[in-house]
């Protein structure tokens, strides 16, 4: 990889690495339906903006539906359950349960698409599972009956990811693809139509938020802004320059630089035991995302 690359990817890592943090902030004051909302609402205006900067069609050749499906799953609920868990988790617990969504697309495509499950893919989810057990049993008894709903909404999410890499395969490429960059505007727009009515109610009837709270709207914005549209794009040069298998290095990044911004503007301290559960976990990520032998060996030769 390039220098530039390299940079492109550091960046991106801190940019979705600093997602839980902001989360953290406007969750609590906003709450998580409002907070989520936001997100994709002013995800989808940023990217429409730099896309249509950029000169792109959005052509949707009859594949509007299912875009706006994957939307919902890749990004309206999975933000949502990250949002809810930003009500009860640090946000380093949250960033390193988002490193099992390998894992999840793993088991999700052997349960349900038919998928191959090769031993060292299994290793990785037997692993991966330790590791949450690990970061579960972190604190104490007072802490659990809060830990644990937190964590299962994190799992939650992984798995709407997990599941969304298939149905874009079974939605949109094996119907003759689509731009990703429309693909991904398409989705956010999906995931902002899928919450609104929800918004919507919990203006009506949800709990009186204090909208003027500079520190929350500034991690809206930026959550938006930044860790979803900007980032996006950045995701789209590194696929294009370094190719998806050195993109999902990236898996590996984003939690330390999670850990790291909790840390360093949350005041988060985390327990030893917690580090020791994030290792396994990126122990089977590496597992699940890195090709075995025999996957390696079926693979063409390139130059």
């Amino acid at each position: 990889m390039q220098k530039s690359d390299i940079a492109r990817l550091l960046l991106l890592a801190a940019l979705w690495g600093a997602s839980f943090m902001f989360m953290r902030v406007a969750s609590p004051a906003f709450g998580a339906i409002n907070t989520a909302f936001l997100r994709v609402f002013f995800g989808f205006c940023g990217l429409s903006v730099i896309l249509l900067t950029m000169g792109v069609s959005f052509r949707f050749d009859g594949k509007m539906k299912w875009v706006l499906l994957l939307g919902v799953v890749n990004s309206g609920l999975p933000f949502l359950m990250y949002c809810i868990a930003a009500q009860l988790l640090p946000a380093g617990y949250s960033a390193i349960l988002n490193a099992t969504t390998p894992m999840m697309g793993v088991m999700i495509g052997a349960l349900f698409f038919a998928e191959a499950l090769t031993l060292k893919k299994s290793a990785g989810v037997i692993t991966g599972l330790c590791g949450i057990v690990l970061i579960t049993s972190t604190g104490n008894a007072s802490e659990i009956h809060v830990l644990i709903p937190g964590m299962l909404c994190c799992l939650l999410a992984t798995a709407c990811y997990g599941t969304a890499g298939f149905l874009t395969r079974r939605w949109i490429h094996q119907r003759g693809g689509l731009d990703a960059r429309t693909l991904a505007m398409g989705s956010q727009l999906g995931a902002t139509l899928f919450l609104l009515p929800f918004f919507i109610g919990s203006l009506i009837s949800g709990p009186q938020v204090h909208w003027a709270q500079s520190s929350a709207w500034f991690s809206v914005l930026a959550v938006g802004l930044l860790c979803t549209a900007a980032a996006y794009i950045l995701y789209f040069r590194l696929l294009a320059s370094i190719g998806p298998l050195r993109s999902l290095t990236v898996t590996f990044l984003i939690p330390p630089f999670g850990v790291l911004w909790g840390w360093l503007f949350l005041d988060e301290a985390l327990s030893g035991r917690f580090f020791m559960g994030a290792a396994v976990i990126c122990l089977a990520v590496w597992l699940v995302i890195t090709p075995s032998r025999a996957e390696r060996a079926s693979q063409p030769m390139t130059k």
